[in-house]
């Protein structure tokens, strides 16, 4: 890998010049544009005008009757790249109850990275909607600074979206390419320690990750491995244990979308209408494993896929469909 030329992404680009990451993005949005088609690129980066005008409408015409500044409640999409997270923020965007702040918001992030706190505080404090929505998923590892450290009047929650191994892995190839093999190659040669990939590790993680020949894995692999550490951190970091924080299964949400939204509804004490599901056609997903991921790898993203799932089977298994008071832990 050392040997040939890599190609350029983001984390190369972390301190670039601002015409150099327009560029960048440009060269990227064509290749998804040429490969996905305009309808795919169009959805994911929010720009269906036959969505957009609605929600703006609808959010406008609550606004006029509702001001729930400075009282608005932050909350928090994180979790790992190609999880779900698109549909889950296309859901809530419907509810005039939400402000929603992707990643390509200028005013609330910079190279797909949360502005800073003050900046962050300031957005919600001015905001009249109820729930103001980020999906800062390069800043995951820093969840419980999130939720606890903002000083808003309403404390924040987060919402942390997985997908099955497999799945993302699939989903990471074909939008992203070897991406993760190239982050995790520069982390493991020492070179990517301030690289938002490598923030909030494990020292268990940086072994795992310094364990490969980089040279050799495949980018299936590396997918793979990148799914693990940073959904690792679900439990490191103590989420789990978290009553402000919920886990989201993008599988679960696929095969039963109005009683998993429900859920999610209960936990933010959002009313749930049928508009936040009307995008999602339910189906269940193939779980086919891949045979290019490495046998090490399989091994411990089968044990936390497990240990993610169990988690997310026990609740949707007691809980009820209809909302109740009090939030849930998780999904």
């Amino acid at each position: 890998m050392t040997r040939r030329r890599r190609a350029v992404d983001e984390s190369d680009l972390a301190s670039s010049s601002s015409l150099r990451w327009f560029l960048f993005r440009l060269r990227r949005h064509l290749g998804w544009a040429r490969t996905q088609g305009i309808g795919r690129l169009i959805e994911e980066d929010e720009l269906n005008p036959f969505e957009r005008i609605p929600n703006a409408v609808r959010k406008a015409r609550w606004r006029r009757a509702h001001d729930g500044s400075p009282k608005a409640m932050p909350v928090f999409l994180v979790g790992v790249q190609r999880s779900g997270t698109n549909m889950l923020v296309r859901g809530l965007e419907r509810a005039p109850e939400f402000e929603v702040h992707n990643e390509n918001d200028r005013a609330t992030f910079d190279r797909f990275r949360l502005r800073p706190d003050p900046v962050i505080r300031s957005v919600v404090m001015r905001s009249p909607h109820t729930y103001v929505l980020f999906k800062p998923l390069c800043d995951s590892h820093r969840t419980v600074e999130l939720v606890e450290g903002l000083g808003t009047p309403t404390p924040g929650r987060a919402i942390w979206a997985y997908r099955s191994v497999d799945g993302r892995v699939r989903s990471a190839l074909a939008k992203f390419g070897d991406s993760n093999l190239r982050a995790l190659w520069r982390i493991a040669s020492g070179a990517g320690g301030r690289m938002w990939q490598a923030q909030g590790l494990s020292d268990a993680s940086m072994d795992l990750i310094r364990g490969f020949d980089y040279s050799r894995l495949a980018p299936a692999s590396a997918a793979a491995l990148f799914w693990y550490v940073r959904n690792s951190l679900y439990f490191e970091l103590g989420l789990s244990e978290r009553a402000d924080v919920i886990l989201m299964s993008y599988d679960e949400m696929l095969a039963k979308p109005a009683p998993t939204m429900r859920r999610l509804c209960a936990f933010l004490d959002l009313p749930f209408t049928p508009a936040l599901v009307e995008h999602v056609e339910p189906r269940i997903q193939p779980r086919t494993p891949l045979d290019e991921i490495d046998p090490v790898i399989r091994s411990h993203c089968d044990e936390l896929q497990d240990r993610l799932d169990h988690l997310a089977r026990d609740v949707s298994v007691t809980a009820p469909d209809d909302p109740s008071p009090g939030p849930d832990r998780s999904v």
